[in-house]
């Protein structure tokens, strides 16, 4: 047997070693990885990175650039979840084998530079509402197209050019106004729920939750939307940066926690997923673990949460086309996949056309798409040429990340395909908005 001779991983969120021996090799996780149907290199799938987690804790492997590479290229999608007979719960291994790179590897300087300015900036809505302005004026006044098209910020940082990309189109410089803290129901009160808005969401996508607002009150919800909620810590966790995301979490539990709603409702796959985990989180903090445990269990999805519930008032005829892309953390970590398509095939008129592959990532996968810029291209120009096959109008996906994403792939491949949170095609019929 051979002797411990490495400390790769210290005792601190170190992968557990019960999940870990869960894993009995079958291999049902491999065609549902979209890293190793592209590279079909064992250590680019889910037991190939268990079986590196293992050797890394037993001290049988250093922490090196090699151990580092095959854990950072994990989307983290959790395709291999569902496809587990033996029910291993990867994605808390994947997130504590992460969180020992974050604090005990030290990657270049270019690494350091670009995933610090990332987590300095978009967890942080306050401070990307400061940035709207410049963002706006970068935009509108050629700044961006002449930066595109001499390819000079790729030429000195290519890192910085990622992350670029991936800016949305901003279509004002002023702050979107802040949701009252209260918005009654229309007719009768059949729920009282409180609403997560986000970081990126309340700041680039304002009409998303503004358009959820509506559909809940039309569903009869009394909707109340805390005005000092910060960032949820997905981002954070998903990352493998734990103590931030923990510190993120108990911020959000303090601000939720004493209301009395029914439901937690949520319209980003990726917080809800993380949000429905908190009890997980902070097993262990003696404070927190029972609120946590408390928010879990009330945390929504919104199309989860109207699906299960049923819609009320009265839908009018929407003409549209569309596909539907199944967000990982929804489909996958929250195993939510029929609300979603159940609630649009309500609204008359709409034709929804099924999406190839629909359930493999697009790339996105929260920071993926800016620091493993060559697989998230290479899904994405898969995902694309799905979504052209469909000759859809319009793609539906519950994630801003993926729809962020998908346009940008849009954009590339010169297709004019809209895209659209499904919350945004209820409340267009729900307002008699055909266009």
């Amino acid at each position: 047997m051979q002797e411990r001779v490495f400390d790769a991983f210290d005792d601190q969120d170190k992968p557990s070693a019960e999940l870990i021996e869960d894993c009995v090799h079958c291999g049902f996780c491999l065609s549902a990885c979209p890293t190793y149907r592209e590279t079909g290199n064992e250590l680019d799938s889910p037991r190939g990175r268990i079986y590196l987690m293992k050797t890394a804790s037993e001290g049988k492997i250093p922490m090196s650039g090699s151990l580092v590479k095959h854990l950072d290229l994990c989307l983290g999608c959790l395709a291999c979840e569902p496809a587990c007979p033996s029910g291993v719960r990867y994605g808390r291994l994947i997130e504590a084998g992460r969180s020992q790179i974050e604090r005990r590897y030290e990657r270049p300087l270019p690494q350091r530079v670009q995933r610090s300015l990332i987590f300095s900036l978009f967890p942080y809505p306050g401070r990307l509402r400061l940035l709207l302005p410049l963002f706006y004026l970068y935009q509108k006044l050629g700044i961006r197209s002449l930066i595109e098209s001499t390819g000079i910020l790729k030429s000195v940082s290519p890192g910085l050019a990622r992350m670029e990309e991936m800016l949305p189109e901003v279509i004002s410089p002023l702050v979107p106004r802040a949701l009252p803290e209260v918005v009654p129901a229309r007719g009768v009160k059949r729920f009282r729920v409180a609403l997560l808005t986000g970081c990126v969401q309340s700041v680039f996508f304002p009409d998303t939750n503004e358009a959820t607002v509506r559909v809940l009150a039309e569903n009869g919800c009394e909707v109340i939307i805390p005005q000092n909620q910060g960032c949820c810590g997905a981002l954070s966790v998903h990352s493998g940066r734990l103590s931030e995301g923990r510190d993120f979490a108990r911020h959000l539990i303090r601000s939720f926690d004493a209301l009395e709603v029914d439901a937690i409702i949520v319209n980003s796959a990726g917080c809800g997923s993380t949000m429905k985990e908190y009890g997980d989180l902070l097993e262990h903090d003696p404070v927190f673990a029972e609120p946590a445990r408390r928010i879990g269990e009330k945390t929504k999805d919104v199309m989860e949460f109207l699906g299960d519930v049923g819609l009320a008032g009265e839908l009018k005829p929407l003409a549209l086309k569309i596909t539907y892309q199944d967000a990982c953390h929804l489909a996958h970590a929250q195993r939510i996949k029929e609300q979603p398509r159940s609630v649009l095939g309500q609204i008359p008129g709409l034709e929804l056309t099924e999406l190839p592959e629909s359930e493999l990532c697009c790339g996105s996968a929260g920071i993926y798409n800016m620091v493993e810029p060559d697989m998230s291209q290479g899904l994405l120009d898969r995902k694309i040429s799905h979504v052209k096959e469909t000759g859809a109008e319009c793609l539906v996906a519950g994630n801003p990340g993926c729809l962020l994403q998908i346009k940008k792939g849009l954009k590339q491949h010169g297709l004019d395909i809209k895209t659209a949170h499904p919350v945004e095609l209820l409340d267009r019929s729900y307002r008699g908005f055909a266009d």
